[in-house]
């Protein structure tokens, strides 16, 4: 995979769905992963109601020898598979295409392979397939870098909170029991008992949780710490010339509003007069221009996402290990199993090629629909921000698991 400059901002950012266990105080949580999230394009294809990848439909791609794998994309790749094999052993696959047992032989070979042959890796222990009609879309996302403090101090305002012990999952008294069927809501009790949901966006910055949580950190710039909200995890980078690692805790429950996709409603983004341009910086750009409204604007978003300081080389993914620059994808789990190559073929070069499905995220729903990890720094937001890819794609699975599926090589 190569990267190259990138283009626009896609409009409609959106956050990674997450988990906050039951119970009155959330014990910490133990995976956190960035976001994934990745943008969605205007004309991104809906979310088929599909449930899984075998009622998607399955076909046998061409061999791995066959995709033209570059030597060092198959040595990221064959690393990434590696540190991802732990986990991909200790869980059961949603997507319905493979099976435990059927991971531990691409597994134990992929621990004493040599690097310098991991193309021949791929090609002897994987059999490509194509999920449903195969057509990828595809984005980006990245590890964010803002200038933030472990202290509060002049130009350090910005409060980053922990999770709150008083956020929890319960029924509210008014919800039938009858009705009490799959997830509860994400809430918090009031001083006379009841539950109620948690405060939005707009109250956390007016004071409501100043006092009851624990701030971790203090950014410099709310914009900046607006956006690394949306990507989930990002690093802070102190007057010290410390990097603090923070990532995804939790959420406060409310509904996630994309303000690029407002913006355009109202006409703010485009290549008009007085219109602002279609990308990250564009946006942002309107806010700074117009503080009073870009306040606002940024409030009609009412989710408010929670961290906690990580430890590590690297954000964490939904598979529980550090997402790598050009190597990690988001995924849907139930239709790609998580740990498994991916194959790209698309119509923005930087992102063909092998990637390993680490992580998942809100927005990434269906078959074929990848986001694609460019680490951080500024050549990463660029890329992130700007892809938005489409062409083929193909998984690649345990070559045991392709011909109990009947697609393996024939």
């Amino acid at each position: 995979m190569r990267a190259v400059l990138a283009v626009a901002m896609l409009l409609a950012l959106s956050a990674c769905g997450r988990i906050i266990p039951e119970g009155r105080v959330p014990p910490p949580v133990s995976a956190p992963r960035p976001v994934t999230p990745a943008p969605a394009a205007p004309a991104a294809p809906s979310a088929p109601a599909i449930a899984n990848a075998l009622l998607a439909g399955v076909a046998r791609g061409p061999s791995a020898g066959t995709l033209g794998i570059g030597a060092d994309d198959a040595r990221a790749a064959l690393a990434a598979f590696r540190e991802s094999c732990p986990r991909l052993l200790a869980r059961e696959d949603a997507s319905g295409l493979t099976r435990r047992e059927e991971w531990q032989a691409p597994c134990d070979a992929a621990a004493r392979w040599d690097a310098g042959r991991a193309r021949s890796f791929f090609a002897e222990h994987f059999t490509p397939v194509r999920v449903g009609d195969g057509q990828a879309f595809a984005t980006g996302y990245f590890e964010p870098e803002i200038r933030g403090s472990r202290t509060r101090r002049p130009g350090y305002e910005v409060p980053v909170y922990a999770l709150p012990a008083d956020l929890v999952r319960a029924w509210p008294e008014d919800v039938p029991e009858a009705q009490r069927t799959g997830r509860p809501p994400l809430g918090r009790y009031d001083e006379q008992g009841r539950f109620v949901l948690y405060h939005e966006r707009s109250e956390i910055e007016d004071g409501a949780l100043e006092g009851k949580a624990q701030v971790i950190a203090w950014a410099a710039d709310p914009v900046e710490f607006f956006f690394l909200q949306i990507q989930g995890s990002g690093r802070l980078l102190t007057p010290e010339g410390e990097v603090i690692r923070i990532g995804y805790a939790g959420q406060n429950g409310r509904a996630y509003t994309g303000i690029g996709s407002v913006m355009r409603a109202r006409g703010l983004l485009g290549e008009g007069p007085g219109q602002y341009a279609g990308s990250m910086q564009g946006i942002m750009a309107y806010i700074r221009d117009n503080p009073a409204e870009g306040s606002a604007l940024m409030r009609e978003n009412k989710s408010w996402v929670f961290f906690k300081v990580l430890t590590g080389d690297g954000p964490l993914g939904a598979l529980g290990v550090p997402v790598r620059r050009e190597s990690a994808v988001a995924i849907d789990p139930a239709f790609v199993p998580l740990g498994a190559p991916v194959w790209l073929d698309l119509d923005r070069s930087e992102a063909n090629g092998l990637w390993v499905a680490q992580d998942t995220g809100g927005a990434i729903k269906g078959a074929n629909r990848f986001d694609t990890f460019w680490g951080a720094g500024e050549d990463a937001r660029v890329i992130a921000g700007g892809m938005s890819g489409r062409g083929r794609a193909f998984i690649l699975l345990p070559r045991a698991a392709a011909a109990r599926l009947g697609e393996g090589p024939r």
